[in-house]
Order: C-alpha cells, then sequence, then structure tokens
C-alpha cells in the first residue's frame, strides 16, 4: 500500500506526472477536481479503508499541508513516497499561459505559491523522497538530495 505524496507549486507538471505514471496505478486524489476538502477527505479515509494505491496530487505547500496526509497514512500502514516538484517559477509562469479554461491559474497563484512553499523533509514522516524536474519536456525525476536522512 503506498501514498504517494507530491509537492509543488502550481504549473510546476504534478498533474501530468501523474497522468503519465500512475493513472493505471494510483487511485488520484486532486482538490481540483473534488471541488470540496469534504469530498476530497471521503476519498481519502475510503482509500486508507480499502488499502489502495493513491496519489495526492495536490500543491501541499507546507508541513502543516502534509502532515494529516502523511500521519494518517502511516496510521494505517501505508509507504509513504514523496515527490517534491522542483519548478522554477518563470517556467511554471510560462507553462500557465498554455493552459486553458480551469486548468489556468492566475499568476499570482503561482508567485504566492513559490513564496510559502516549504520543500518537504524526510523528517515528516517519509520512507522515500525523489525530485522531479522537467527538461526539454521530460521528467527527470532522482532520489531527493537536499538533506541527508
Amino acid at each position: 500500500m503506498q501514498l504517494m505524496l507530491f509537492t509543488g507549486i502550481p504549473a510546476s507538471g504534478k498533474s501530468l506526472f501523474y497522468k503519465q505514471r500512475f493513472a493505471d496505478t494510483h487511485v488520484r486524489i486532486n482538490l481540483d477536481m473534488l471541488r470540496t476538502r469534504h469530498r476530497e477527505s471521503i476519498l481519502y479515509r475510503s482509500c486508507l479503508e480499502g488499502k489502495a494505491q493513491m496519489v495526492v496530487d495536490n500543491t501541499n505547500l507546507t508541513r502543516a499541508a502534509r502532515a494529516d496526509y502523511i500521519r494518517r497514512a502511516r496510521l494505517n500502514h501505508f509507504s509513504i513516497h514523496g515527490y517534491f516538484f522542483d519548478a522554477d517559477v518563470e517556467e511554471a509562469l510560462r507553462r500557465n499561459t498554455t493552459r486553458t479554461g480551469m486548468a489556468r491559474v492566475p499568476e499570482v497563484a503561482i508567485l504566492t505559491a513559490a513564496k510559502n512553499l516549504e520543500p518537504p523533509s524526510y523528517d515528516e514522516g517519509y520512507d522515500q523522497l525523489s525530485v522531479v524536474r522537467i527538461e526539454a519536456g521530460s521528467f527527470i525525476v532522482e532520489e531527493y538530495a537536499c538533506e541527508i536522512r
């Protein structure tokens, strides 16, 4: 049983990464789709109870935002793999301009998220952490080397 917990600013590639890597194997928990925290909580609880593999595809910018997901997953004996989307703000702003409709977010949302971003840390309870970057249109995934376990 796995919880994949994404952290990154808007337009950093989180949802596309989910679609390419996990869509066939993991339930997607995404506030943009579910629209309310109540619906998100129902789906998250169902995945925990059903022992379903899942990805929380939200920005999860702060330790506080990630804490309840990690705590509840740990209580239910899930392994927790964090993915930190290390995106350049200017590149995220550029990618956002190619989006349409509800997928496009106000620029201020990206700039504010970048200011509030707290990179994840093993001491939050992760079993594994990876960093994800986009280079030449492809995802590069590496072991998270920003800290020593």
